[in-house]
């Protein structure tokens, strides 16, 4: 199959250029940047320099490619998190997801594209009910900011996705991606701040996190594209944990001591209520409908295996 990639050189981008070619797809990926060109080719994709805020070039790369789908992987997250810098980061990344999938939902109708599948997020489910939410969960869509524009914008993007006119939309909602360039990777931005003892556990710990080797994901995204119904997949490992189980097995992984504890007024001061609230309200996600509709198990069933494994399990073919 032809397949167009957008936000191919972020975390799972590097990782699903691999897993697609070795599943036999033909891959074109767009890069804003010079620079990274590069390392598209050597992952084995077909790179071309193009912006997706650039519509009218978009739109002609996407329809002289040709693809039969389009993965939109689009992001804009920095490697490095200052609390308090969070509106920031997050105003960006809603930027480049909302328009930018307008952007890419166009070029795909008009190159005649048949299958558009989107990034989504499965930890901004809604606070209420129990622990593990399914797709038919509602999101977190009333959060205080900054988190509820966010929460809204993937909102936005899925609603967009799904009802595109002569599209099969599928939404992943990915859990947190661990493994080579990601936060949680043992060099990543939580690692080496974890390493610092500036990552605590707040409160009691007790948010529920669902997380997803970045190998993981990229394999699930390549089930997706060849078998999954249009609709929306949680994208996760088997074992939602709480931030006090997975905080201190992580620590151990990248050789730090246990997380310190902090009460949750203090880290209200640090990073602000709404971020505080929405930790200790997460929701985790189950992968039953993913496993059960499109046959797919992730490698590293838990973070209790994968946090150890921080190493690229395919890689990258390098074209001659």
């Amino acid at each position: 199959m032809k397949v167009f990639v957008a936000g191919a050189t972020g975390a799972i981008g590097r990782s699903l250029i691999p897993h697609l070619v070795k599943a036999g797809h033909h891959v074109t990926a767009i890069t804003r940047s010079k620079e990274k060109l590069g390392t598209l080719y050597e992952l084995g994709a077909e790179p071309i320099l193009c912006d997706v805020f650039d519509a009218g070039r978009l739109g002609s790369v996407l329809a002289q490619a040709e693809p039969e789908a389009v993965i939109n992987e689009l992001t804009d997250l920095p490697q490095s998190l200052n609390p308090r810098k969070l509106g920031e980061y997050y105003a960006a990344n809603n930027h480049v997801r909302r328009e930018g999938t307008t952007n890419l939902l166009d070029a795909a109708r008009g190159a005649g594209v048949h299958r558009f599948l989107a990034q989504g997020s499965a930890y901004w489910y809604a606070q209420s009910g129990g622990a593990v939410k399914t797709e038919e969960a509602p999101l977190y869509l009333d959060a205080p900011p900054p988190v509820g524009p966010s929460v809204r914008t993937i909102k936005e993007v899925e609603d967009a996705v799904l009802s595109a006119e002569g599209l099969e939309g599928v939404v992943l909602r990915y859990g947190f991606f661990y493994g080579p360039g990601t936060w949680y990777a043992k060099d990543g931005d939580v690692g080496r701040q974890v390493r610092k003892r500036r990552y605590p556990i707040i409160g009691n710990g007790e948010g529920t996190y669902s997380f997803i080797h970045v190998d993981d994901a990229a394999s699930a995204t390549v089930a997706a594209l060849e078998g999954a119904r249009p609709g929306v997949y949680n994208v996760v490992d088997d074992e939602p944990a709480t931030a006090a189980e997975w905080m201190p097995v992580f620590a151990e992984a990248v050789g730090a001591k246990r997380p310190p504890r902090v009460p949750a007024f203090v880290a209200r001061l640090i990073v602000g209520e709404a971020i505080v609230k929405w930790t200790l309200g997460m929701r985790g996600a189950s992968n039953e409908k993913i496993k059960r509709e499109l046959g797919w198990h992730p490698q590293y069933e838990s973070w209790r295996q994968g946090f150890f494994e921080d190493t690229v399990t395919l890689s990258p073919r390098v074209r001659r």
